[in-house]
């Protein structure tokens, strides 16, 4: 027999029937409360609120789980490729042979931007931030795929719309940065994967004969991984709750690239970055800042460390903790903020005021250690962040549109002014 939940309200019982999800997670279906007693639940930041049932991402902060359609956040680091769990998050299922080669193929043959959008990029001064002109250019594409604009657009027509975003978000991300920095920008070179394309329309010069480092390209392919998907956070949310008005794909991804912007949400590494390179000028005293950390009354707030969703250890840090011990073997650095980073470490993961706590390093601060270490620069961590994110947003956006889910309206608890009469303005 299923749950029920009953809500009193005065001498009136309400009966809330109790949803329960394939991994045990249980909640109060309150879709007709208001219309059977007039009541909605407020719920700020909507902690406590599921927005939507979801088959994507499966995720549990108190045991420190992660799961992408029922695969393991380790072995799909461990074994598969960024483009193949894009393939999964996408598609619900992982591909076969053929498939990931057709879908590799696909992406290949879209990674050209049409030319008319150097004239949209030379229109944004080189002090512009990468994501504002990242989001710009995005929403732009509707100009350029107007067909992508209808709601009721045939399946193959959503997947050319998903196959032309996947290949052409790093040739706008490189050519944002490209244009912060003043540089020409490259063309894809369709002759290396993913990673390494990007990585070369990044760093080569139009004169270079630009070679990627594999452990580099490796990293960043875990990243990305990392990064694909995470359940309802804010930027996924913003680009269900845009598509849910029937937006077009690249619209909805542009809402969720100004929501990833925030430094609540994609800027965690580059505030790290900035916390190491404050200690650095104060310094450089590791222990200094870990005693800071520990006092309450003290300003100082370490960044990188602990979760607000896993309440154990973040189970992408250890894997991307071996990623950048790897790359900073291979680049052999010398960079004394990433010896300030790996002294923060050594404390946390030995100290027990730290490891009672669960403050354990997180994805941010291994991610951002990774990025500066093969060059790039703090402006670009967030765009990193959004071409990561890109295939979970497209699987959420798809998701929602399949399902059939109804227009995103909150509700809320006015607490304004109540009815007075208008003055005029000679008699105010």
């Amino acid at each position: 027999m299923a749950e029920i939940v009953e809500v009193k309200v005065g001498d009136k019982v309400y009966q809330l029937p109790v949803i329960e999800g394939s991994e045990g997670e249980k909640a109060i279906d309150i879709a007709k409360l208001r219309a059977e007693s007039g009541l909605v639940t407020i719920d700020p930041g909507f902690k406590n609120t599921g927005s939507t049932q979801s088959a994507i991402t499966f995720l549990d902060g108190e045991k420190g789980i992660l799961r992408y359609r029922g695969y393991s956040i380790e072995e799909l680091a461990e074994k598969s490729s960024f483009l193949e769990v894009s393939y999964l998050l996408i598609n619900g299922e992982l591909p076969s042979f053929t498939e990931l080669e057709m879908f590799k193929s696909d992406i290949t043959h879209h990674t050209l931007i049409h030319e008319d959008i150097k004239s949209i990029l030379d229109g944004f001064p080189s002090n512009a931030h990468p994501m504002g002109v990242l989001s710009s250019l995005v929403s732009s594409l509707t100009a350029f795929y107007p067909e992508s604009l209808d709601p009721n657009r045939s399946a193959e027509g959503v997947n050319l719309s998903i196959l032309r975003i996947l290949a052409k978000l790093p040739t706008m991300a490189a050519w944002a940065y490209k244009n912060e920095i003043g540089h020409p920008v490259n063309y894809p070179d369709n002759r290396l994967d993913y990673c390494s394309n990007f990585l070369k329309m990044m760093f080569a010069l139009p004169t270079d004969d630009y070679e990627v480092d594999p452990v580099v390209a490796d990293a960043l392919d875990k990243l990305l991984i990392l990064h694909a998907d995470h359940e309802q956070n804010c930027s996924t949310s913003t680009v269900r709750l845009v598509g849910s008005s029937h937006a077009s794909l690249y619209a909805s991804l542009s809402g969720g690239i100004n929501a990833l912007w925030g430094p609540l949400h994609g800027g965690a590494n580059q505030a790290v970055i900035e916390m190491l390179e404050a200690i650095k000028a104060d310094g450089g005293d590791v222990n200094k800042y870990m005693d800071k950390a520990k006092d309450k009354n003290d300003p100082f707030r370490l960044m990188g460390f602990g979760h607000r969703v896993y309440k154990n250890f973040d189970p992408r840090a250890k894997i991307i903790k071996k990623a950048a011990d790897d790359v900073l073997a291979k680049l052999g650095i010398n960079d004394p903020i990433l010896e300030i980073a790996k002294g923060l470490e050594e404390v946390a993961l030995s100290d027990p005021y730290f490891v009672e706590r669960k403050l354990y390093p997180n994805v941010d601060f291994y991610s951002g250690i990774i990025y500066r270490a093969i060059g790039i620069p703090t402006s670009m961590f967030t765009v990193m962040f959004a071409i990561g994110r890109l295939p979970g947003w497209i699987a959420q956006w798809k998701e929602m549109r399949e399902n059939g889910e109804p227009i995103g309206r909150p509700r809320q608890i006015y607490t304004g002014a109540n009815l007075r009469p208008f003055v005029p303005m000679g008699n105010r």
